[in-house]
């Protein structure tokens, strides 16, 4: 194994870091560019201090590009920009996702109840991958796929790498970014199953700033 010299300062040293063994997956090529870790989050403090590859901002709500490029003008990765699927379709999400590129955005995710025929309509007006979701075995993949989703985003909870493996059976050369789960057991059972890049949720801020705050309140204990 290669040494890698590191530096990692003071102030950033408590920085966050995505699990280590996602570097095991093959990444995807986009731009020149070899994206092997998302981090799937909108908070720009963790955005801005977390060593992923790049950010998978999807959210709960109706996509705003205000949102977007917010996210885009802290994050020091590309952006893979949410532009809905659920209650935002059609139209609005055309042009969502068209404005989602001229804002700086590397691709754009649809969410899985997102039709094939505004995949199309997407895939007309922009020249940044289209990331479709991908929740359940009872989609039909291969339909997203000749809609013209570049990439499938494959996320079905603890089913995750048992979906994982059937799409790449079926389709071996799709890109396909998935999430990890909680544990380095769990994504490397992503990887194995085809996975080529890897969805890591961080710790929440409330989270952090509790381990951080039970620390300082050591110092004043008896």
């Amino acid at each position: 194994m290669k040494k890698i010299p590191t530096y990692s300062g003071t102030l950033r040293s408590h920085q966050l870091d995505v699990p280590q063994c996602i570097s095991q997956c093959s990444g995807i090529r986009i731009f020149g560019r070899r994206i092997k870790s998302l981090v799937f989050s909108t908070d720009v403090a963790i955005i801005k201090n977390i060593n992923a590859d790049a950010i998978i901002a999807v959210y709960p709500f109706t996509p705003q590009p205000a949102i977007t490029q917010a996210i885009i003008s802290v994050a020091d990765v590309p952006v893979f920009a949410g532009v809905g699927g659920g209650m935002t379709n059609g139209s609005r999400s055309v042009r969502l996702a068209e404005y989602a590129e001229h804002q700086g955005a590397y691709g754009v995710v649809l969410n899985a109840p997102i039709t094939d025929e505004t995949i199309s309509e997407i895939k007309k007006v922009v020249d940044i991958p289209v990331v479709a979701t991908i929740v359940s075995p009872k989609q039909d993949v291969a339909k997203r796929i000749a809609a013209g989703a570049d990439i499938l985003n494959v996320s079905g909870a603890a089913q995750t790498p048992q979906l994982v493996a059937i799409i790449r059976q079926q389709f071996p050369d799709i890109p396909i970014i998935a999430t990890g789960g909680p544990t380095e057991e769990n994504i490397l059972h992503t990887i194995a199953a085809g996975a080529n890049a890897i969805t890591y949720t961080p710790p929440t801020p409330g989270q952090l700033f509790s381990a951080r705050m039970r620390d300082y309140r050591s110092h004043f204990s008896d």
